[in-house]
């Protein structure tokens, strides 16, 4: 027999995961970037992006195979950033992040929740953090979505209807759905049994939390026939547009990320898979890095042609770096110290934030996750001092316990 939460997850994955609470109101936006950030793009580079080799380029016993090359900006990145050399002017790197996990899967936990995973607790990603604080972002469309992966790290311990949409193909958009308008018959036919067994479930279990879930139904509906799910199909995009992308999922999971965002989803997350290289650096970095580059400035610079970069904050981030030996092979993990980075938003642009020592193996102004979460919820305008309970009253913060935000990265 179900309990209550297995019930209330099962009707969630029917239907989507779209919110059914009402809308809070939104925090006044302040000085020093706070609630700068209406919509977050978030780059999950899986695997173990090489701080080295792209962002923090060194010379000596840990140069690879790539070259240092200057870019529009006052720093510097390795030849396999080409493009991104050129919009470094609107981005800020951050060369000293810093964890203590360097096993993928807890890893990658970690870098998307800020906690450290447990076996008897689920914790939110930041769209659900978003999501609790300030409501959902549309009237019909869901408030998060994930891009080349499933809603793995979705709304932790918030309601099911927080968990992000998957995408897992960018170019097929929302699975068995024709987004040409024609029939929805297997999907209503769905949520209608699901429904029925709601009712049931609701006479056996009286529940109020249960209830909500007949909202939840109709806002499920209101989507399937909404013209905003246009906002899903990348088809719409000029061929031009798309192939200032790239092809793959990469590229494409870009795109539609912009698309989501623009149509009004808050927080979107799109994977890029490929970074973990043991073995062969350079013939990995010269097949995964060109695409992934490609799209990243693509979308930097699509961002401010539209007029959305200084309201859009678009976090590249890694679960750790590799180590700084190499001796033409690979390079291991190493979480001690790696980079990510921030544009949009009012993020300072071309600026760098830390340093590392000369062989890229520690940082002087260490940056840890939870403060990384913290600045990304600063930047969304959410009340980072204000805990959120879970069902048995267990206080959490964004970022872990109380965190406070980078403040010198914003300008």
């Amino acid at each position: 027999m179900d309990t209550r939460r297995q019930f209330i997850e099962r009707c969630a994955q029917t239907a989507f995961g779209l919110s059914v609470l009402p809308n809070f109101t939104q925090a006044e936006k302040g000085k020093n970037g706070f609630g700068s950030a209406e919509r977050i793009i978030f780059i999950n580079v899986a695997g173990g992006m090489s701080h080295i080799d792209t962002f923090d380029p060194k010379e000596g016993s840990s140069k690879g195979p790539g070259e240092t090359i200057r870019t529009k900006a006052d720093f510097e990145v390795t030849n396999y950033l080409e493009n991104t050399a050129r919009v470094a002017d609107q981005i800020a790197v951050i060369r000293t992040m810093t964890a203590k996990i360097g096993v993928h899967g807890p890893a990658q936990y970690f870098m998307r929740t800020a906690f450290a995973q447990r076996a008897t607790i689920k914790h939110p990603n930041l769209g659900a953090w978003a999501q609790h604080y300030l409501g959902s972002s549309h009237k019909t469309l869901p408030s998060s979505a994930c891009i080349n992966d499933g809603p793995r790290y979705g709304n932790g311990f918030f309601p099911p209807s927080f968990s992000p949409i998957p995408i897992l193909n960018p170019e097929s958009g929302l699975q068995n759905i024709d987004g040409k308008g024609g029939s929805t018959n297997s999907i209503t036919k769905n949520l209608g049994l699901a429904q029925e067994l709601s009712a049931g479930f609701m006479k056996r279990f009286p529940d109020s939390n249960i209830g909500a879930y007949q909202q939840f139904y109709d806002h499920s509906l209101r989507l399937l026939r909404s013209e905003d799910l246009s906002a899903f199909d990348i088809s719409k995009e000029s061929k031009s547009m798309r192939e200032n992308y790239g092809e793959g999922k990469v590229g494409q999971g870009l795109l539609l990320a912009r698309r989501l965002v623009e149509g009004g989803i808050r927080f979107v997350e799109v994977t890029a898979e490929g970074w973990d290289m043991h073995n062969n650096l350079e013939g990995d970095m010269e097949e995964v890095a060109p695409p992934f580059d490609r799209a990243y400035a693509a979308l930097i610079e699509d961002l401010k042609q539209r007029g959305m970069l200084d309201t859009t904050l678009v976090v590249l981030a890694t679960e750790f770096g590799r180590k700084p030996s190499y001796n033409g092979g690979g390079r291991g993990h190493y979480p001690v110290c790696f980079s990510c980075a921030l544009a949009g938003a009012g993020i300072k642009r071309g600026y760098v934030h830390g340093e590392t020592d000369k062989l890229g193996a520690h940082p002087d102004k260490a940056v840890s996750i939870g403060e990384l979460h913290a600045t990304i919820g600063h930047a969304a305008g959410l009340p980072m001092e204000k805990p959120a309970h879970t069902a048995t009253g267990r206080p959490f913060h964004v970022g872990g316990k109380y965190k406070n935000p980078i403040m010198d990265l914003f300008a």
